[in-house]
């Protein structure tokens, strides 16, 4: 069977955007990043990309005189590459409906946080000054309201005393990097797909233990 080819969109630094590309270099894994769109020039993950030999486009929604013109642009890129999973890794721009709509259930997004708790941003400060003391972060099919749609994956970490929002934002980031990948393996070989607004559960092994913050 042919490798799910991806389309990453990106705005920054793409460190998720590593992740997935140094899962796609395993020689097993039923994906392929054929494209990354960034729509902000000389960003480090539009660097990453090309250091990986994936090719690379900047479409700067600066340039666009309306939403649905920028968007169309990258429907475009993504046709001419053959694209079939968009993966959203800090792409800092919200989606039209309509766009979402095109790409319904070819769409997904990484949240630092257990959703649907803690949507939008300045998550992890939130996350702090709720008292929370498990957080996490979510994969998620994207739909047209911010950080809404059927989850894929979920990771948990704990709330540390002590912890910082950067220093929750770093533990955090280091499970998304783990569940990333798995969400696309998951879709890329038909393990996880929407049913009635849901995924349905995948049990990849027997849970064997509890989360508990603070420790017990």
């Amino acid at each position: 069977m042919a490798d799910l080819k991806l389309g990453v969109l990106i705005s920054g630094r793409g460190s998720n955007l590593q992740a997935l590309i140094d899962a796609c270099a395993a020689a097993d894994f039923p994906a392929e990043i054929s494209l990354v769109i960034s729509n902000v020039a000389d960003v480090q993950g539009l660097e990453r990309a090309r250091e990986a030999g994936i090719q690379t486009l900047v479409i700067d929604h600066n340039e666009f005189t309306s939403r649905v013109s920028f968007e169309e642009a990258i429907t475009s890129a993504l046709e001419t590459h053959e694209i079939r999973l968009i993966c959203l890794a800090g792409f800092m721009r919200l989606l039209t409906r309509s766009f979402v709509e095109r790409w319904r259930d070819q769409i997904i997004n990484i949240h630092p946080s257990l959703l649907p708790a803690f949507k939008g941003l300045h998550t992890h400060e939130r996350v702090l000054n709720a008292g929370v003391r498990i957080t996490g972060c979510t994969v998620h099919f994207v739909r047209s309201e911010m950080d809404e749609g059927p989850i894929i994956a979920q990771a948990a970490v704990p709330v540390g005393d002590g912890d910082t929002p950067d220093s929750l934002a770093e533990r955090v980031l280091h499970i998304e990097h783990r569940i990333y990948p798995l969400a696309v393996r998951l879709i890329a070989e038909g393990k996880a797909r929407v049913a009635s607004e849901v995924v349905p559960y995948v049990v990849l092994q027997a849970p064997d233990a509890t989360l508990v913050s603070p420790a017990d």
